[in-house]
C-alpha cells in the first residue's frame, strides 16, 4: 500500500467542486494508469482504471467521487465583495470567517475570507440568530470590482474551502478538507495497486464519479458506461463519537470500516452484504454498521442503472462532515483498503451468481 498520508494529502489538497473536477481527474489518471490494463472515461468526467480478469466474465465497480462541497461565484459587487451560492450541502453556522480558494478559468488560485461582523456591533437578537447564506460574502482583499475582475475572477468560478492537511496529536488522526470524498478516490487507487501483480477471477473497475454532491449525477452515467455486475460506492460516514452526537449512532473513528445497510437512496444489497460479512470475518476485519435515512451515496444511482446493479456503500468514519475541516483515523482507511481488496479476491463468476440470487 502506498504511503497513506502522502496519497491522502495529494488528493485533499486539490480543488474540485461538482462540475469542476478537472484537477482531481488529472491526478487520478496519473495514479490509476500505471496499474490498469485500460482506462475508462465517461462524458461527464468520471475516470476509472480497469484490471482485466484472467478467468471470469463478471465485473465489479469500485467508485469514489471526485467532487467536494464548495461554492460558486454568482456576483461581484462594486466594492469588490463576492456573492456566492453553495454547491453541495452546507450548514450556515460552520461558514463565517472561514478561508476559501477561488479558482479562475486560467487556474489561478485566489484566497478569500467569508466575512463576518464583529461581536461588538451585534445586538442581543442578532447574536443568537444564524446568518442566512444569502447575506454572506467573500472578501479577497480588493478595493473594488475592477480589481477583482483584473485578477480573473468571474461569475461561475469555483470556490473551495481552504484547510491545510495536518497530523493531529494522535499521529493516526489527520485533518483536511475534502476527505468527502477523496478518501474514496484514494481507496480506488490503493486497491488497484494492491492487486496489480495478481490474477483476478473478476474484472475490476476502480475510480471515481463526478457530481455526487449535487444529486449522485455522475454515478448513473458511470454505471451505464462500465455496465458492472456489482458495485460498491466508497464514501465517508458520520462519526458519532463527538460531544452531542453520542445518542445518534454508534460509529466511532478508529473502529474500522462502515457498512451502510440503507440510506435515503439505496437499501444495501443483501447478498453483497453477506459476502462482505464473510470476507471480514475470514480476515479479522472489524466492521461497523450504520443507516442514514437522511442522506445518500452513489450507490443510490448505481443500483437502479441498466437492469439493476446490486450495490452497497462502504465508508470510514469522518468527524465534521460537510465543513471546512474534517478528521479521519488513518487506520480506518487502511482497513477499508484491506477489506475491499479481500472482497475482490474472494469473487468469481460463480460467487457473483450466488450472491445476486
Amino acid at each position: 500500500m502506498k504511503n497513506t498520508k502522502d496519497l491522502l494529502k495529494k488528493l485533499t489538497d486539490l480543488n474540485g467542486i461538482a462540475g469542476h473536477e478537472h484537477q482531481v481527474k488529472k491526478a487520478m489518471i496519473e495514479l490509476l494508469e500505471p496499474n490498469s490494463d485500460e482506462m475508462i472515461y465517461d462524458n461527464l468526467g468520471g475516470v476509472f482504471g480497469k484490471k482485466k480478469s484472467q478467468s471470469g466474465q463478471r465485473t465489479i465497480m469500485i467508485a469514489g467521487h471526485l467532487d467536494e462541497i464548495g461554492f460558486m461565484v454568482t456576483k461581484i459587487e462594486a466594492q469588490g465583495f463576492i456573492r456566492f451560492t453553495p454547491i453541495g450541502g452546507w450548514w450556515n453556522q460552520v461558514m463565517l470567517s472561514q478561508k476559501v480558494t477561488i479558482t479562475t478559468d486560467e487556474g489561478r488560485e485566489i484566497r478569500g475570507i467569508i466575512g463576518s461582523k464583529p461581536p461588538h456591533v451585534l445586538g442581543a437578537e442578532e447574536r443568537n440568530k444564524p446568518v442566512d447564506m444569502k447575506h454572506m460574502f467573500i472578501d479577497v482583499g480588493a478595493k473594488d470590482k475592477a480589481e477583482v475582475e483584473a485578477a480573473g475572477i468571474e461569475v461561475g468560478n469555483m470556490i473551495t474551502p481552504y484547510s491545510e492537511f495536518e497530523t493531529l496529536l494522535n499521529e493516526d488522526y489527520v485533518t483536511a478538507k475534502a476527505f468527502d470524498n477523496r478518501f474514496g478516490c484514494a481507496l480506488a487507487v490503493d486497491v488497484l495497486d494492491e492487486l496489480k501483480n495478481e490474477a483476478l477471477d473478476i474484472n475490476l473497475v476502480a475510480g471515481a464519479n463526478v457530481q455526487e454532491e449535487v444529486g449522485l449525477r455522475g454515478a448513473k452515467v458511470a454505471a451505464h458506461k462500465v455496465k458492472p455486475d456489482l458495485a460498491i460506492a466508497v464514501d465517508v460516514g458520520v462519526a458519532y463519537d463527538t460531544p452531542g452526537l453520542e445518542s445518534d449512532g454508534d460509529v466511532k473513528i478508529g473502529q474500522g470500516p462502515i457498512v451502510l445497510t440503507l440510506d435515503a437512496t439505496n437499501i444495501g444489497h443483501v447478498g453483497l452484504i453477506r459476502h462482505v460479512k464473510k470476507v471480514a470475518k475470514a480476515h479479522n476485519i472489524e466492521l461497523q454498521w450504520d443507516s442514514m435515512p437522511g442522506g445518500g451515496t452513489d450507490a443510490g444511482n448505481m443500483h437502479t442503472a441498466l437492469d439493476g446493479i446490486p450495490s452497497i456503500a462502504l465508508s470510514i468514519p469522518l468527524r465534521y462532515m460537510h465543513s471546512n475541516v474534517s478528521v479521519i483515523d488513518q487506520k480506518d482507511y487502511q482497513k477499508a483498503v484491506q477489506l475491499v481488496t479481500e472482497i475482490i479476491r474472494a469473487l468469481n463468476d460463480d460467487v457473483v451468481d450466488e450472491l445476486i440470487w
